[in-house]
């Protein structure tokens, strides 16, 4: 169940074992019984937030250590644990030894650091608040409960232990003692009541109100229980009608409803009477007189009617909760595992949590916009047990469904805790009602849970900027950098959102930190210098210091093709007349470099086309042409075949499967040759027809579409760029 998340705890080599320290399980739901209507109707439960708040979750400093040296492999435990926080077996061993060895002063130092990463383990904060307790700290054990209670306020277990925690501590001989208990009481149905396993809670909240002698207050709590989808729903219609029976109607009835009760029966005797009395009277003998009956006495009789009534209507509410129980049995008996922990769940626990949350959205989306209830009979209907609403019934509907759609995420929230696409849902579903209420949601999943998931954060600095929070923004990607340091997509993220906030110095001043940073790192250096050299070029509009930037590169990364690629296309793009120097010489960089042969070819080509486009001799074409042919006959005959396209129209070349396809182009794309070569000549060298003006090939071949450095890194697909 959802409340009982740390009832399991790890053993020193991971394996689940019941802790004797918890509380015993909840015995099984017995068989849901056949039932003779579906129409359900919606809990009414006092609202109440049920996130805990971030900011005021905070352990207390450690005391100071009153019982002299920590135990001997306290150190070398602790420091296993920090060395690796998210390992929640060094942290088990760690506090399984503390308790061991009975040391207090390392127990709580122990259980305030283990409780900070992990806030879901309720095991933990009731070994906690017993640990204060034993030492006679009470208000410190007290403490420990509300601060467990801020991170998990939907375990009911943890309601439980606190609210015992107070029976046994305040003196109930005081008048603010009963009051502050039952206080606390609301809160926790507020919060948990809607639990589908919160049973055990209303259970103590009435017998607690019978113990205080407060038989209405029970009444009226076993009125908002009913109301509730539980795993134990019968029970409670069991416990109503043994306390209706066990006591007269005007001790446990409110007065409004008992004196509405009694009128109304006494009405219905009167009339029973009176026909009663009319026959009674044609067999009288003459001259005998009736009866006469004491006015205002109430009888036993009209005790039971009262009694018959009270459960007629109740009946209905009961029938109503049925139906609800019934559409979420299913689900609830899918749920395995309810409670936190680091293993993960298997895919059908996953899908379970899914169709659950989108049959209770579902369900809410149907009830604000489903109009064949009368809206008159519904609220005669609430008004039987409840005080009339005060505001209208769609939007009371609304706010309780919402509640139960939320109570429903935050349960999700416990079991699937280290999922981020629950979280992100529930900020999705959040978002529209409260971007503040969103916020919190991400603030929690991202300082607690999901601290090491650079994602959920990515979103929410994109959520705070997409709000105008630029402040906020730039915190959270500055804090998840120095998480994760080195993370090539966060130092991305932090000068995109400079540039777009139009601080163009901050967002360059970022890439060059990141470009000196990573100089030990080739590739990673060569990354962020490419991204700042386009930066200055684009939007800078400075292509000296682009160069500079990918020049500087190229001393450390000379076998890096992406920066000489870079390179040429800063020269390319600029003034053709001015550039042709610079291009052939990026050109000529390129085939000294170490690179692989396909990639010099590339180059070489890439040089023929821009003299070919720009060039203002074609005796400097030729020149460029004459190279490119050098280049090809050194890396072998066969791809200067290739890349001429001289071979034979009629050649084919065999596929894998045996099929034949042309050689010479892609089917995809035709040969269109950018200069058309003259006419042969009868007689001449066909070799040398097949000169510059052949050469135009080249241009179609399909290696040359793959030149171009979009998307060349893909480092969306991965945190760190390939190397």
């Amino acid at each position: 169940m959802a409340a009982a998340e740390g009832c399991e705890e790890m053993s020193g080599n991971g394996e689940l074992v019941e802790s004797s320290a918890m509380e015993a399980p909840e015995v099984p739901a017995p068989p849901l019984p056949e039932m003779t209507e579906e129409n359900g109707s919606a809990a009414v439960v006092p609202e109440a937030p049920v996130g805990p708040d971030p900011a005021s979750f905070s352990m207390q400093p450690a005391a100071v250590d009153e019982e002299g040296e920590l135990p001997a492999d306290f150190e070398r435990l602790w420091k296993a644990a920090h060395d690796n926080p998210q390992d929640f077996t060094s942290w088990t061993d760690l506090l399984q030894y503390c308790e061991q060895e009975g040391h207090v002063t390392s127990s709580r130092r122990a259980l305030e650091a283990f409780l900070v990463r992990y806030p879901l383990c309720y095991g933990y904060w009731k070994k906690f608040a017993d640990l204060e307790r034993r030492v006679g700290l009470n208000d410190k054990a007290e403490e420990v409960c509300i601060q467990g209670l801020q991170a998990i306020p939907l375990s009911v277990d943890l309601w439980i232990h606190y609210i015992n925690l107070l029976l046994g501590t305040l003196d109930m001989n005081l008048p603010e003692s009963p009051k502050r208990i039952r206080s606390v009481f609301e809160d926790a149905v507020a919060a948990a009541g809607l639990d589908f396993h919160s049973d055990r809670l209303w259970d103590l909240y009435v017998e607690w109100e019978k113990e205080q002698g407060n038989m209405k207050n029970a009444t009226a709590v076993l009125d908002r229980v009913l109301r509730v989808p539980t795993q134990l729903y019968n029970t409670h219609y069991d416990k109503f009608k043994e306390h209706l029976n066990n006591h007269e109607p005007k001790e446990v009835l409110s007065p409004e409803e008992y004196e509405e009760l009694r009128e109304l029966c006494r009405q219905s005797q009167k009339a029973e009477r009176a026909e009663q009395s009319q026959e009674e009277e044609k067999e009288r003998p003459p001259g005998e007189e009736e009866p006469a009956t004491p006015e205002g006495t109430d009888t036993e009789e009209l005790m039971q009617k009262i009694r018959e009534q009270v459960l007629l209507r109740r009946d209905k509410v009961y029938q109503d909760n049925e139906g609800e129980v019934r559409k979420r049995w299913h689900f609830e008996d899918a749920i395995k595992r309810p409670y936190f922990h680091v293993k993960p769940l298997d895919r059908l626990q996953l899908r379970t949590w899914h169709s659950y949350l989108d049959w209770e959205i579902t369900e809410l989306n149907k009830d604000t916009k489903d109009p064949s209830q009368d809206p008159n009979q519904a609220i005669t209907e609430e008004s039987e047990v409840m005080a009339p609403p005060q505001e209208p019934l769609e939007d009371t509907i609304a706010a309780q469904d919402d509640h139960r759609v939320r109570i429903l995420f935050e349960r999700c929230l416990i079991a699937c805790a280290l999922y981020e696409e629950f979280w992100s849902r529930y900020i999705q579903y959040l978002e529209p009602q409260s971007v503040d209420e969103a916020r919190a949601v991400y603030k929690r999943a991202c300082e607690i849970h999901l601290a090491y998931k650079p994602n959920i954060h990515m979103h929410w600095a994109t959520f705070e900027e997409r709000h105008g929070d630029l402040t906020e923004a730039r915190r959270v990607l500055e804090a998840l950098e120095k998480k994760l340091p080195g993370l090539a997509v966060v130092r991305i993220r932090r000068a995109a959102l400079e540039r777009r906030a139009g601080q163009l110095d901050q967002s360059e001043a970022l890439l060059r930190e990141a470009v000196a940073e990573s100089k030990e790192k080739p590739t990673l250096h060569a990354f962020y210098s490419i991204k700042l050299a386009r930066l200055l070029l684009k939007l800078g509009r400075d292509p000296s210091s682009a160069r500079s930037v990918l020049q500087e590169a190229l001393e450390i990364s000379p076998d890096n093709d992406k920066l000489h690629m870079n390179l040429l296309e800063l020269e390319v793009s600029g003034d053709p007349w001015a550039s042709a120097s610079a291009v052939q010489e990026c050109v000529t960089r390129a085939l000294a470099a170490p690179l692989e042969p396909h990639t010099k070819i590339l180059f070489s080509q890439r040089g023929l086309q821009f003299a070919e486009d720009y060039s203002n001799s074609i005796q400097s074409v030729l020149s460029v042409y004459e190279e490119h042919q050098k280049l090809l006959k050194e890396l072998g005959g066969t791809k200067r075949e290739a890349e001429n396209g001289d071979e034979d129209p009629e050649k084919l070349s065999k596929t894998d499967d045996g099929s034949a396809v042309s050689a010479q182009v892609p089917p995809t794309m035709p040969h269109v040759p950018i200069t058309t070569p003259p006419p042969p000549v009868m007689g001449a060298d066909m070799s040398a027809q097949t000169g510059y003006g052949g050469y135009s090939s080249w241009y179609q071949q399909p290696q040359y579409g793959s030149y171009g450095y979009q998307n060349t890194w893909n480092y969306n697909q991965g945190y760190y760029p390939p190397s």
